[in-house]
């Protein structure tokens, strides 16, 4: 039994891992932290300095600000971390690499296999194109997102760097007064509505367009990758991990 903290519990996110978590038999959330609220099915704290109970690992759908206490007591406890939570400056990624020298730390803009599946064909069609095809991505989400771009598109992003390696990302056009760079990837942020996560890939070359796309039909389907990190990282040792990772072992 995988025994989760989760943090950002009264979230949708967090309802939707409470759900995801509810139909399973092999792990129960024992506690939850959030600011705003209580639940039913298990104690919330307002801080991670106030758990009085352990656990054997932490999800967390929260928000950047929160990410220091949670490190922590995670470094403290010795609790291994699911991170999911997107928007982290620069500073605060290399404290989450650093923290994963005391603890597991399962670090992923975006749970859904999909999403990593595309991440993998992308870096796959880079290396057959080449610099001949122009990369674009699209990323679309509902309106109360904060972070733009997604983290899940600098994912992909990242991924086709990993191949075409000296490349440049482009986020805003209207001020970028110059005929495009062969090495760009542009990134663009669409939100809308209730959106739940749509993400494009385009390559455009001569006379031709090859695109992938993943679209989420619901919360779901993190919910669900989070929590299946939750059990696969219960008794790793310290380090990175991501859903490569995840994926390679079953």
């Amino acid at each position: 039994m995988t025994e989760i903290i989760l943090n950002g519990c009264n979230g949708k996110m967090g309802a939707a891992v409470t759900k995801a978590v509810n139909e399973r038999e092999d792990c129960s959330i024992v506690a939850g932290v959030d600011l705003y609220g209580d639940n039913s099915e298990f104690k919330v704290y307002r801080s991670f300095a106030d758990i009085d109970v352990k656990g054997d690992v932490i999800i967390d759908f929260s928000n950047p600000s929160v990410l220091d206490d949670m490190l922590t007591y995670a470094k403290n406890t010795k609790t291994p971390l699911i991170i999911c939570t997107t928007g982290f400056s620069e500073e605060q990624v290399a404290k989450i690499k650093e923290a994963s020298n005391e603890v597991a730390v399962f670090y992923s803009g975006n749970m859904s296999l999909g999403i990593n599946l595309i991440i993998e064909l992308s870096k796959k069609a880079a290396a057959i194109l080449g610099g001949n095809f122009d990369v674009e991505i699209i990323e679309k989400h509902h309106n109360q997102k904060i972070d733009a771009p997604s983290g899940t598109a600098l994912m992909i992003a990242d991924g086709i760097s990993e191949v075409l390696t000296e490349s440049q990302y482009v986020y805003d056009r209207h001020s970028y007064r110059k005929k495009r760079e062969k090495n760009e990837i542009g990134i663009h942020a669409i939100r809308g509505g209730t959106i739940v996560g749509e993400h494009e890939v385009i390559f455009a070359g001569h006379d031709e367009i090859f695109s992938l796309k993943h679209q989420a039909l619901s919360k779901e389907v993190f919910a669900v990758g989070a929590v299946n990190a939750a059990v696969y990282l219960k008794d790793k040792t310290n380090g990175m991990y991501d859903m490569g990772n995840l994926l390679s072992e079953t």
